[in-house]
């Protein structure tokens, strides 16, 4: 399994030459560069009806990702500013930034979201933007740690086990350690849709909105 240090994993995910993995505050993810988002569909067997969301170490990352007036910007920003970083994807109407690739059947949307997370947001913050999923086959559970990704995915890059350790301060990084503040829980999923939210998918963070 390529097991490699920050700076490398880094440098393939901007080339966009191969998918990575890191842990996340919800499940571990796959990620890719955004018009690369090919190679995930690929590596997961999923259809392409199912699109990916672009995850971010910063709100301001995402935005121009996105397109609407004024007055819904405002609310959207609101949104994010009360529970990013963190485990809720906003699905919100697409800009011409967002390459086909990340949802080939329906350009006309994308998710977002800003992980909170030392080791996401540490990768995030260097590569920009990428299209991310969880880390499984499609139609099977979410894997919950490194070794079932590494076990699942060969291909799949992921840092050593001693980055992992310096970026989360732990003392030792086992199975546990490398994904120690991660919920298991996916993240809810609301969609803006006639000037309202519309949630999608209810998961690890309860919205008052």
């Amino acid at each position: 399994m390529p097991q490699v240090s920050l700076t490398a994993l880094v440098a393939h995910a901007k080339a966009g030459d191969r998918v990575i993995s890191f842990p996340t505050d919800t499940v571990p993810a796959l990620a890719v560069r955004p018009d690369r988002a090919d190679l995930i569909f690929a590596t997961k067997q999923r259809s392409q009806e199912k699109p990916l969301i672009l995850m971010a170490a910063a709100p301001n990352d995402l935005w121009s990702f996105v397109q609407g007036d004024v007055e819904a910007q405002q609310i959207w920003q609101q949104v994010a500013a009360r529970y990013w970083p963190g485990a809720l994807t906003l699905v919100l109407p697409a800009s011409d930034r967002v390459p086909d690739a990340i949802h080939p059947t329906d350009p006309t949307t994308i998710g977002l979201r800003v992980p909170c997370h030392p080791v996401a947001q540490a990768i995030l913050a260097q590569t920009g933007p990428l299209a991310t999923t969880s880390a499984n086959l499609s139609g099977q559970p979410p894997l919950e740690t490194m070794g079932a990704i590494a076990a699942q995915f060969p291909e799949v890059m992921l840092l050593l086990p001693d980055e992992l350790a310096r970026l989360t301060s732990t003392s030792s990084v086992g199975e546990v350690g490398a994904n120690e503040s991660a919920s298991g829980v996916p993240s809810t999923v609301i969609k803006w849709s006639n000037s309202t939210w519309q949630v999608l998918r209810a998961g690890a963070v309860k919205l008052e909105i």
